[in-house]
């Protein structure tokens, strides 16, 4: 098999990368490598596949040290011509599309990056998956697409009418894109609504970055909506275990969609969605303290209002995407938040 994974610099497409490459597969990453945030933490994910940066050119291919099985492109997905003729030479069998302009609070200050990136890029996906007889297009939907929706756990048969953020918006977006697909080309498509991934090699405009950092620099954290919220944490291996599996487990039209009552998570069309979380909300003080635990000491905290585009709780139905790849992400909370501290000093000299 041979495996095209966008945003490969990215927090989980790096450990995508890193997985599919074990179990044997192929491996053709791509990422535009963009300063959202830091680029050398990018460039230090891509350094663990192999990749010397100083072979990263736009364009261009780099070769894994490493791993023979391992290749590297630079490039926007925005860039229909390059990304067809990367297509047209391929011969991917599976696309994993993980790459995105991500946040919420960001998508409020420049909305505008988030339709190149996640609406003009995915389209572009779609086109060179159409044309190219791609076997399997997997894609990052996310828990934020659930919005205003106050049922709990979150169900993929929910409703996703009302999103808060421009961020939830291009994600519904891109799982109404890809089942238009599905339906116009059979297509074969998965959606996976990840729910607040963390560990290590993480994105430091997340909570476990912010709070690590400004803990171990006796810096206060910002606790919203003082300290009142839940979320869904999911630890990174599990996310990879979700993605890597699922690659395996292609859509099939559900030959008991009724039009009448028409299920979300389906479709007469080869289309998926599924959500991969935890399924154990934890409130926002218990996560600081497991933060606190980890790293011995107490935090500052300055507690403020809730931040426009959040919501107040999420918590995953992962049950779905347990019966379709016999497993379901499980890892203790502290546990996963121990690793990341003992990452998070390593990689800094903390």
């Amino acid at each position: 098999m041979k495996v095209l994974v966008t945003g490969a610099a990215g927090f989980i497409g790096a450990a995508v990368c890193r997985r599919l490459l074990d179990n044997g597969v192929s491996v053709v990453g791509l990422d535009n490598i963009n300063d959202y945030y830091d680029p050398e933490l990018k460039y230090g994910r891509l350094a663990c596949l192999g990749i010397d940066r100083k072979d990263i050119d736009w364009y261009k291919f780099a070769g894994s040290s490493t791993d023979r099985s391992f290749s590297f492109i630079r490039m926007n997905l925005e860039d229909q011509q390059a990304l067809q003729m990367l297509f047209a030479n391929g011969d991917f069998d599976v696309v994993v599309n993980l790459a995105a302009q991500a946040g919420v609070r960001y998508s409020i200050e420049n909305p505008q990056a988030y339709i190149s990136s996640n609406v003009d890029g995915f389209i572009n996906i779609l086109e060179c998956c159409r044309h190219n007889k791609v076997k399997h297009l997997v894609y990052a939907s996310s828990s934020s697409v659930y919005g205003l929706n106050g049922k709990v756990p979150f169900s993929e048969h929910d409703s996703i009418a009302h999103p808060v953020s421009l961020y939830a918006a291009t994600k519904k977006s891109n799982e109404l894109m890809a089942h238009a697909y599905s339906k116009l080309y059979n297509i074969p498509t998965t959606g996976l609504r990840f729910f607040t991934v963390y560990g290590p090699w993480g994105r430091p405009d997340m909570s476990p970055f912010l709070f690590m950092d400004a803990i171990l620099h006796d810096r206060s954290i910002k606790v919203f909506n003082n300290g009142d919220m839940l979320r869904d944490f999911t630890y990174i291996d599990d996310i990879v275990e979700g993605v890597t599996r699922i690659i395996n487990v292609i859509p099939t039209p559900n030959p008991d969609w009724d039009e009448c009552h028409p299920d979300p998570a389906t479709s007469p069309a080869p289309y998926r969605i599924y959500n991969i979380g935890n399924q154990q909300p934890t409130r926002l003080m218990d996560y600081i303290t497991c933060i606190e635990k980890a790293i011995g000491r107490e935090a500052k905290k300055e507690y403020l209002p809730m931040q426009p585009g959040d919501v107040y709780q999420t918590f995953a139905d992962s049950s779905a995407l347990g019966d379709a790849i016999g497993f379901r992400p499980s890892t203790p909370l502290q546990s996963g938040i121990d690793r990341t501290v003992a990452w998070f000093r390593n990689f800094y000299s903390l």
